[in-house]
């Protein structure tokens, strides 16, 4: 067998990071300079590029808080290596995004035009009343950033106090947080979208937004979740901590959530076509003007079909050649859903190209203030649970049930390097 085919990620030198730190204070410059520049030409339209790069972000943050939530709640054991950035990650919703939002919270009355109206005379802002009216907006911002700060900075610290205890009640707690946390997620992560982005045109009435919010998030997270695995691998950061597994597993979620993105879309798209009602039919009418139509073509070929047909393969998902461009082809289509669902109110004839220096201006300050952020939280900490009970398991050293994918058969197992400190025959 072939040193590729045993190790298909082999040993490579450590990335030049040191070099990265003058691109990422390079893009902050950019991003100041430039989103001045456009604040003093319109207003109106650096509103809606910030907003745009803060639903980004927001997206990637609300991803990896669902990926923490959903380790605690079904007791993961493969994702342990993964958990500590991905804490670091959801801790940016607030306070950091919630100072990020200012901003907006100062434009929203040029920004949503139902802000402006009266509800007497208007029959769909009256019907959302009085979650569609000032101070619900606000209220509305509280409880989300209120709650994610809450449920992040518990998580957060109780798996940094496993770090120095182990105790068990580490993480008893965590599970707690998790149990009521999920609720509180879907809430607020609805919320959200409604309130931030499908607000925008607040004629429009959609159940399922929510859902396909969420459902572009996590896939958007977990490609960025997979870069920086790969680049902490790369670096032998967590490499003693890693096994195949991780990869794998990775790579399965990111196809499961194509799929499921590509579900709710459709499913959107159907009823509201099938129902053929005025209200809820022009949203999508308006999408198919103009260059968005196009852009509407780029979403159903690059967001579905091209990962889709990728990690259909197994061997792919755990190939760094291919999972790490397809991360990031995965952040660009992420940026095309969320500009087809922001930007057709202010731009309705095409995508606006002569603004997408403005928008690269607020994905550049944030994410660079973000990324920084994030950085002196990972350096200041380890870079994975060290005292986690189920950190062995995710080694490769010990499974409880032995699979194909864990190490094996049943009656396999005892063939395989990590099954010396299993009994014969598994159990």
């Amino acid at each position: 067998m072939s040193d590729e085919a045993e190790n298909p990620n082999p040993p490579r030198p450590p990335l030049p990071l040191h070099r990265w730190q003058k691109i990422l204070n390079g893009l902050i410059v950019f991003g100041v300079l430039f989103s001045a520049v456009g604040w003093w030409q319109d207003r109106i339209q650096f509103g809606y590029s910030y907003l745009l790069a803060f639903m980004f972000y927001l997206s990637l943050g609300l991803g990896a808080l669902f990926l923490v939530l959903v380790h605690h709640l079904f007791d993961a054991g493969w994702s342990v290596p993964l958990r500590r950035f991905c804490e670091h990650i959801a801790s940016l919703l607030s306070p950091a995004l919630a100072l990020c939002f200012i901003p907006l919270a100062v434009l929203a009355p040029r920004l949503y035009p139902w802000m402006t109206r009266d509800p007497a005379s208007d029959h769909a802002l009256h019907a959302k009343h009085p979650l569609f009216t000032w101070p619900g907006f606000y209220l509305v911002a509280g409880v989300c950033f209120g709650a994610w700060w809450l449920l992040t900075s518990r998580l957060r610290h109780w798996s940094l106090q496993q770090d120095e205890s182990g105790a068990a009640q580490c993480t008893h707690r965590m599970r707690f947080h998790a149990s009521w946390g999920i609720f509180a997620f879907a809430v607020t992560l609805t919320l959200a979208a409604i309130m931030w982005m499908k607000a925008l045109a607040h004629e429009w009435f959609s159940t399922m937004y929510g859902v396909y919010y969420f459902a572009g998030s996590v896939w958007a997270s977990l490609g960025v979740v997979f870069i920086i695995m790969m680049v902490l691998n790369r670096q032998r950061v967590i490499t003693h901590v890693l096994h195949q597994h991780q990869y794998y597993f990775l790579g399965t979620l990111m196809l499961a959530f194509t799929v499921f993105y590509a579900y709710i879309h459709f499913s959107q798209y159907f009823v509201i076509w099938n129902g053929n009602l005025p209200e809820e039919t022009f949203w999508y009418i308006v999408r198919e003007q103009g260059s968005w139509w196009w852009i509407g073509m780029i979403i159903i070929f690059g967001h579905f079909f091209l990962p889709f047909l990728l990690l259909l393969r197994i061997d792919v998902k755990v190939r760094f050649w291919v999972m790490f461009p397809l991360g990031l082809w995965g952040l660009l289509m992420h940026y095309f859903d969320l500009s087809f669902n922001i930007m057709p109110l202010q731009h309705p004839t095409g995508f606006p190209l002569r603004w997408v220096w403005l928008d690269f201006a607020c994905l550049a300050l944030l994410g660079g203030l973000l990324t920084k952020l994030f950085l002196h939280r990972f350096h200041a900490h380890a870079p994975y649970p060290l005292k986690d009970p189920r950190l062995i398991e995710a080694m490769g050293l010990f499974h409880p049930v032995p699979t194909q994918i864990s190490g094996g058969e049943l009656d396999q197992i005892d063939d395989l390097p990590d099954a010396a400190i299993r009994p014969k025959g598994g159990h």
